[in-house]
């Protein structure tokens, strides 16, 4: 498994509103993709204009070589392609043995 984080910082809490609600209309793109495990966005509590999004995907070839090369990543991107701009950070990441769940 791999996972995904990509960290945005929006102009203030209405953008940040707003991309809550364009991922309201890309999760349902996700729960559609075979390659997505889970996902979750995340609200930081301190800053009002930062969101953190994770997703679980079977690998990361799966991820670029399956979904981003299937129709589901062009309306994933049609969902929130209006937010790229305030990606801070977009990297995949492999768990370690150190968890607790």
């Amino acid at each position: 498994m791999t996972v995904e984080y990509i960290r945005y910082l929006c102009a203030d809490k209405e953008r940040r509103e707003e991309l809550l609600q364009a991922y309201r209309t890309a999760a349902k793109v996700l729960d559609a993709a075979p390659e997505c495990s889970a996902y979750e966005m995340s609200v930081c509590e301190e800053d009002e204009q930062a969101a953190v999004l994770r997703i679980e995907w079977e690998s990361t070839e799966a991820h670029l070589q399956g979904f981003r090369q299937s129709a589901r990543f062009r309306d994933f991107v049609a969902a929130i392609g209006g937010f790229v701009k305030e990606i801070a950070e977009m990297r995949h990441y492999v768990l370690t043995d150190i968890v607790r769940r």
